[in-house]
């Protein structure tokens, strides 16, 4: 899905990657281009069809886009992609990136599993009254599927990564609205035992987050919690281009239906044709796709891009967000170098 200004330069880089020529074998791309000249154009109907044929493949990779700030334009794109796959949940971990100084110590990996639908998205808004007498009100609402949802992937999630689930909503506070979430974070940690689970409060998950470096986490939240979250989660480890941005729809036992994926960060328009932006997190979002893709090849070629990438920073390729002076060009050319190098090696090695 094609975006707007840096991010559809960066969707190019991460293509580049994804040629056959790098990863060894083709990947058939159907696209559409979710520009905002596009979008107003067919009044929003390429995002449906975008929408559609990733029901149908199962996959989806998204540049970043514009979501016009004026009442009665054509919105946000995502919003319309994530209801019309039945998006529940987005996933964004935040991983040490080497020779990058984490904020705070910051070291195991972090991974925000936020709810992609509902709560104060989406909220009908309305206000009453004049002057100083006006008053302004919000109507949010979540479900009871979509929780369950976020907690289920949330434990499957940190059984996978030996992770402790931290963290939670304001339940004392909001106990049937937020405690809702909490109920099923406390139903799942009764359904995964061997998964440690160290509840908190919103509050004193940002503050304890400062001061907790040592246990991979894995934070459940509601959607705008989660929203800020993993932008704080990710900026800890050094660069919000750092890492992807997953959406995924699942069926009636939880199992994957559909992976969207992106970087998190926007359109970057002052960085819009200078060849300086970081090209990290859409390329990352590339290869986290290929590890749903159940093929070996697909497999080989993720971990090979997640090293790489890894690698060239560690050598010391980076981009000005992360104290580097390379260019988005010299950076994705680097790690193409080293994904075609580490697939032909374990080619060659294959039987050993």
């Amino acid at each position: 899905m094609k975006g707007d200004q840096t991010g559809q330069e960066l969707l190019e880089e991460a293509l580049r990657v994804l040629d056959p020529n790098v990863i060894g074998f083709e990947i058939d791309f159907q696209m559409y281009d979710l520009s905002l000249e596009n979008r107003r154009k067919t009044n929003n109907q390429v995002v449906h069809e975008a929408a559609r044929a990733m029901k149908r493949t199962g996959f989806g990779l998204k540049a970043a886009t514009i979501t016009p700030e004026a009442k009665g334009d054509i919105g946000s794109p995502n919003a319309i992609l994530r209801k019309e796959i039945d998006g529940k949940v987005i996933i964004r971990t935040g991983r040490r990136i080497p020779g990058v100084r984490p904020v705070a110590g910051t070291y195991a990996p972090i991974s925000v599993i936020r709810m992609a639908v509902g709560d104060a998205y989406g909220a009908k808004e309305w206000r009453e009254g004049e002057g100083l007498d006006e008053v302004a009100y919000r109507t949010e609402k979540i479900d009871r599927k979509t929780c369950r949802a976020v907690a289920e992937f949330a434990f499957r999630h940190a059984k996978k990564m030996n992770a402790k689930v931290f963290g939670g909503p304001k339940y004392t506070v909001s106990p049937i609205y937020e405690g809702m979430l909490k109920e099923e974070m406390d139903a799942a940690s009764k359904r995964y035992p061997e998964v440690r689970y160290e509840p908190q409060l919103i509050d004193a998950t940002y503050a304890l987050l400062i001061s907790s470096s040592g246990d991979p986490m894995v934070i459940p939240a509601l959607n705008r919690d989660g929203d800020c979250l993993s932008d704080l989660v990710l900026q800890l480890f050094g660069s919000i281009a750092g890492a992807e941005s997953i959406l995924m729809s699942f069926d009636e036992d939880f199992n994957t239906q559909v992976v969207m994926a992106e970087a998190p960060h926007g359109t970057a328009p002052s960085l819009f044709g200078k060849n300086v932006a970081n090209p990290m997190a859409m390329i990352l979002a590339g290869a986290s796709l290929l590890t749903y893709f159940d093929d070996p090849k697909a497999t080989a070629a993720s971990r090979a891009i997640y090293e790489a990438v890894i690698e060239t920073v560690r050598e010391g390729v980076r981009t000005a967000d992360l104290g580097g002076n390379a260019t988005t060009t010299d950076f994705t050319n680097e790690v193409i170098q080293k994904v075609q190098t580490k697939l032909e090696v374990w080619s060659t090695l294959q039987g050993f």
